[in-house]
């Protein structure tokens, strides 16, 4: 799996645009993590701090530094029918949205939205896909990929329409008209070709994921559209998603053995061993539950408080030393451009512990602006 980033000797280094993968180093002991449900109680934020973090413009001309090698990376991606194209769309679909909430300039809301729509226009009828596993009434995209085969592939599809989702959260409040007919388009594609088309296929099979990060990505998909759609059937089915991932993730979560203020889960259903769920995939989970939380839908300040622990006592817990695994084994790159970087939103501390982290791509500026406008508001 390899990920765009921008690496930053340092928020005053050059920016060089690239692509890394992950380096990990699996320090599996097989010891299961005891069976707490609670961490201890973190330290309450410290308010006092807001004044100190950077602003919003300062983020936003980070992040305009790779503004051009967006649009040429990125369009490509969303003109490609191989939906794991899409897959790496997902990052700078992110990055817009979370600079549009950050700012309300409707630049990015505009890119992102058109590399949505150019998504859709790559969608055929599943029948008319010679490899498909399904070959249904529904459209979509296969993959030649990554040993996709030429079949649909779920993960692609929920990684990036998570974000689709997002996308059509943050615009569902506009009224200008145009706006309005797009957003109803994305909207009625999302809710009928991603949400229905999947869960018809089977929700064992294709949402209720065998791992914990990839359910993750169907209970955010869910959760929106739930908040989004008028069709109260449709509704239930997502909420149904929603409860039973959630209900899910809750009980995978125990004290970590590191830290007693800071979560523990492993990726695998049922499971407690360690070393636990890899950092790079739990950046998804830790998605779906600031993306939750911020609705009040499940999850508490006390656990935002928890994964932030995890974040800034075990996966890093100084310097350059990024431990690849939730209970501090192994090592990785410091990727946390697409989960853990928005837990800033919820504590100064922890915004002002991140503005010093040296991995530093659009995707990462983009949420610390939007962790910035967050914060002050």
């Amino acid at each position: 799996m390899k990920r765009r980033t921008i690496l930053a000797a340092g928020l005053g280094g050059a920016l060089i645009a690239g692509a890394t993968g992950l380096h990990l180093v699996r320090g599996d002991s097989g010891e299961e993590v005891p069976e707490v449900r609670e961490p201890m109680p973190a330290s309450p934020p410290a308010v006092e701090e807001v004044s100190k973090i950077k602003p919003v413009a300062y983020w936003t001309g980070i992040f305009m530094k790779s503004w051009d090698f967006a649009l040429g990376n990125a369009t490509p991606l969303s003109r490609s029918k191989d939906s794991r194209d899409h897959y790496d769309l997902a990052y700078d679909i992110d990055a817009c949205t979370a600079m549009f909430r950050a700012t309300g300039q409707h630049r990015y809301l505009d890119r992102g939205l058109t590399w949505m729509e150019n998504v859709v226009a790559t969608s055929v009828p599943s029948a008319s896909l010679a490899r498909s596993s399904f070959r249904d009434r529904y459209r979509g995209w296969a993959s030649s990929r990554a040993g996709g085969g030429g079949d649909e592939v779920p993960l692609y599809e929920s990684y990036l329409w998570r974000y689709g989702t997002n996308l059509l959260m943050a615009m569902k409040d506009l009224t200008d008209s145009g706006y309005r007919a797009r957003y109803q388009r994305l909207l009625a594609f999302a809710e009928s070709n991603v949400f229905d088309k999947w869960f018809t296929r089977g929700t064992r099979s294709y949402v209720y994921r065998e791992r914990t990060h990839m359910a993750a990505h169907w209970a955010l998909i869910a959760m929106n559209i739930a908040h989004l759609t008028a069709d109260q059937s449709r509704k239930a089915h997502c909420n149904t998603v929603v409860d039973h991932i959630s209900t899910q993730l809750r009980g995978q979560l125990r004290r970590n053995p590191a830290e007693p203020t800071a979560w523990f889960w492993s990726d695998e259903w049922d499971s407690a061993k360690r070393p636990g769920q890899d950092v790079g995939h739990g950046n998804g989970v830790v998605t779906y539950v600031v993306e939750a939380r911020d609705r009040d839908q499940g999850w508490s300040a006390a656990d935002v408080a928890a994964f932030s622990s995890l974040l800034t006592k075990v996966i890093w817990p100084g310097g350059t030393t990024y431990h690849a695994y939730v209970d501090g084994t192994g090592t990785d790159n410091g990727w946390w451009s697409d989960g853990f970087v928005k837990l800033g939103r919820y504590d100064p501390a922890v915004q002002l512990r991140l503005e010093r982290h040296q991995v530093v791509n659009d995707q990462f500026a983009a949420n610390m602006a939007l962790n910035a406008r967050l914060l002050r508001a």
